[in-house]
């Protein structure tokens, strides 16, 4: 174990001057001052990657797997305002792989180079036993920084605001579980083609991370609110946002649902109302707007290759994420 460890210095030493101790400290020790940052606050978040790491596990896809266990934590901290800065991960598992924890090493600290943040290091722990051969318990914390003036919390969403969709790549980290029965029923499914390619190599696209196309957006005036779109799809997320005073109302017709999601409705003959609660249906994050601003939002995203779509608006009414007309098969 100790071995593996000091091989991880490869991976976490970035060489970043705001670490100022190594991999094997007792703790790590990171820079304090935010330079520019008059009120900073720390924005902080835990998370793990869900079921697909199952499915990384069996298509040795893990440093994949890193990847999305980052993005997905990062966005979440994101969607403050706040500028990602340090990870930290935790890796449990029965037996130490060498291989195993290096590529998941390789994948966080590659994905955090990506997110403009640094891993400093974390817990590897070996505990025969309580985790089942051949498996690992995997987890990563975020820390982000956010001056007080500038906290994107949705508190300055109002009535006439609109909702403008940031693309998902596919599933990112949530519905594996009911993907994977369908796939235990139908082993077809993970060979059938989508746009191209395998079923199975959509569905591993590692999550995306949006930090680095709205970074330059952080602080407009126009932008009051972010959600991503995560377990429990478009309206409980956004319902997590959205002040007492205001609904937001979700246009299921301009949802651009990827072929992917079509596929599995189709494998499970599930009907609209579960897909939209357990995927995200081509939306990996909403940006709720100032409806002057939202046009130019759209276009200079648009311009760095984001794609984007309007899906709806906000309404007067009582904190409700609601939807109006059908999605679009």
């Amino acid at each position: 174990t100790d071995a593996v460890k000091r091989r991880m210095v490869d991976s976490i030493d970035s060489g970043d001057p705001r670490v100022l101790n190594k991999l094997g400290a007792f703790a790590s020790l990171v820079q304090g001052a935010f330079p520019g940052i008059e009120d900073p606050l720390l924005v902080i978040k835990t998370d793990e990657p869900g079921s697909k790491q199952k499915l990384a596990i069996e298509l040795d896809r893990l440093q994949d797997l890193g990847r999305d266990l980052v993005n997905h934590t990062v966005n979440d901290v994101i969607v403050m305002g706040a500028q990602p800065m340090y990870v930290t991960d935790c890796i449990v598992c029965s037996r130490l792989d060498a291989d195993v924890v290096g590529l998941l090493v390789k994948g966080m600290a590659a994905a955090c180079i990506d997110q403009g943040c640094v891993l400093i290091g974390g817990e590897t722990s070996v505990q025969p036993g309580v985790v089942v051969d051949g498996l690992f318990v995997l987890s990563a914390t975020v820390v982000g920084v956010v001056d007080r003036r500038a906290v994107i919390d949705g508190s300055s969403i109002c009535a006439g605001d609109v909702l403008l969709a940031l693309a998902s790549n596919g599933l990112h980290t949530n519905g594996y579980t009911l993907v994977r029965e369908l796939m235990e029923r139908d082993p077809p499914l993970r060979t059938k083609q989508i746009g191209g390619e395998p079923f199975l190599d959509v569905i591993m696209r590692p999550h995306s991370g949006y930090y680095p196309v709205l970074k330059d957006h952080f602080g407009q005036p126009g932008l009051h609110g972010m959600a991503h779109i995560t377990g429990g799809g478009i309206l409980d997320n956004l319902r997590r946002i959205l002040p007492a005073h205001v609904d937001a109302v979700v246009d299921l017709n301009r949802v651009p649902i990827p072929p992917v999601f079509a596929a599995i409705r189709e494998a499970g003959s599930i009907d609209d109302a579960e897909m939209l609660r357990t995927f995200n249906l081509g939306v990996g994050l909403v940006c709720v707007c100032a409806a002057d601003f939202a046009p130019q939002l759209s276009d200079q995203l648009t311009e760095v290759g984001m794609r984007t779509r309007f899906i709806g608006e906000v309404q007067s009414g009582s904190g409700q994420a609601r939807t109006i007309d059908s999605l679009s098969w």
